[in-house]
């Protein structure tokens, strides 16, 4: 099958113009978990926050939507499990399920399924579908993330949002900003060749 065919094909998402085989999948999954750990690694520390800004979600809904939400949830998953089982790959190389951070990379794994169904839909083709896509995996991860750092850092509501929500959304602004350029990009090379 030809790439402008998967390209034209419904239900396509970037990965399918592999061709397709268990081990391009297994490869796919692998590659997504590596490279939202190599992303964690670039984090900045926040005054008063004990969550740092990471590439990490960027990483996650960039995996998500470019591998489809099947991929996108494996390659989370076992990003999550190799850190929980002790890969110092979380943000700024740190591992285990006890951070107060933790909640975020469960709600990775739901946005990166999430985001990846969307894509399925052909929401990685626009702009402006590419930007409530964005928003959307945004939502999901603070949703687990924000209540999740409220109970583990023993936080009020409007503390976690203080310290969990509000200083990051200038960042992923800029993060959505540019995945809304890659993925829509992306799909009108493919297009054309």
């Amino acid at each position: 099958m030809s790439t402008a065919t998967v390209a034209a094909r419904p239900g396509a998402v970037l990965a399918d113009l592999l061709p397709a085989s268990r081990v391009r999948d297994a490869a796919l999954v692998l590659g997504g978990a590596a490279l939202t750990g190599l992303a964690a690694q670039l984090a900045v520390p926040v005054p008063g926050s004990p969550v740092p800004v990471t590439g990490q979600t960027f990483a996650a809904l960039l995996v998500g939507t470019a591998l489809g939400a099947r991929r996108g949830f494996l390659s989370l998953a076992l990003y999550a499990l190799a850190g929980v089982a002790g890969l110092p790959w979380f943000a700024d190389g740190t591992s285990g399920a006890g951070a107060v951070s933790f909640g975020y990379i469960l709600g990775m794994l739901l946005a990166s399924a999430a985001v990846g169904a969307l894509a399925r839909r052909g929401a990685d083709r626009s702009v402006p579908r590419m930007a409530g896509t964005m928003i959307l995996g945004e939502a999901v991860i603070y949703a687990v993330g924000v209540p999740y750092l409220a109970l583990a850092a023993h936080m009020s509501a409007s503390q976690a949002i203080a310290n969990g929500l509000t200083p990051f959304l200038i960042g992923d602004a800029l993060k959505a900003a540019l995945a809304m350029g890659l993925l829509p990009t992306a799909w009108k090379f493919v297009n054309k060749r």
